[in-house]
């Protein structure tokens, strides 16, 4: 059965270098969260990882977050142990897992996973690829080609990633 609607185009997307040990990060997601009510799937939002060396936690907590992705709770995984940095400096990696095991995930994977270190590459690689593109602090926006750097100030960003998500939006709708 054919469809023969034409095929929609991809979405814009906001990709998002974030540390997860970092309160500067934390204070982010309110804009993440009004950007996802505003624009739902019409933006794909990514939450890619730039541990910063600071916080000795963060690269325990960008590997532990890939885990909650490939399990199916990436976001909320991330919205909880960003909500909890103090926590995190504290207690460190059996706080990830704990966190884990509120959110009715896999508790013993989580551990697993930080052990075996399976997702060190993605860290790895995200890490790489922002550090290639000019990040240098967290948060940093990416969308349209525009880095926005939210770790010096995030004053205005969210109405600025909503002009350039909003001009993408309607290049595509021609």
């Amino acid at each position: 059965m054919s469809d023969s609607s034409p095929a929609r185009a991809a979405a814009p997307v906001l990709d998002v270098w974030c540390d997860l040990q970092c309160p500067d990060c934390r204070d982010a997601f309110d804009d993440l969260r009004a950007l996802r009510a505003r624009y739902g799937d019409r933006l794909e939002l990514r939450l890619r990882h730039f541990p910063l060396e600071k916080h000795k936690h963060a690269f325990a907590a960008a590997q532990a977050s890939e885990e909650a992705a490939e399990q199916g709770q990436g976001w909320a995984y991330a919205e909880a142990v960003l909500g909890r940095v103090e926590e995190l400096s504290r207690a460190g990696e059996p706080f990830l897992v704990e966190v884990a095991r509120e959110l009715g995930l896999d508790a013993e994977e989580f551990d697993t996973a930080l052990i075996d270190g399976r997702h060190i590459l993605i860290v790895d690689a995200d890490q790489a690829e922002g550090k290639a593109i000019g990040v240098t602090g967290t948060p940093t926006y990416v969308i349209g080609g525009e880095l926005l750097d939210g770790g010096k100030s995030q004053e205005g960003l969210r109405e600025r990633v909503e002009e350039i998500a909003d001009r993408l939006l309607a290049e595509q709708d021609g």
